[in-house]
């Protein structure tokens, strides 16, 4: 895995809290932290998409057979062809 260093500003009470979160133990550093709150914000809007995705299925109309053909064009859309 490659990475890249980014640096930001944090209001002191952002910053500390950070480093009552590393001192808990749970997180070995403020990167950790910072990766894993990333990684949880990520997995969050894949879930609200996956709901968008799924509310947009409910209200496009009455369900159609899965033709084989219906398939390859639905796994064609997908992969943004």
């Amino acid at each position: 895995m490659s990475t890249n260093t980014m640096s930001f500003a944090l209001p002191e009470a952002m910053r500390s809290y950070v480093d009552e979160r590393v001192r808990s133990g749970q997180y070995g550093n403020a990167s950790e932290y910072l990766r894993e709150l990333i990684r949880r914000d990520q997995e969050e809007q894949a879930r609200q998409r996956l709901r968008q995705l799924i509310a947009a299925g409910l209200d496009s109309g009455e369900a159609k057979a899965l033709t084989p053909r219906r398939a390859a064009q639905l796994k064609k859309l997908a992969l943004g062809g």
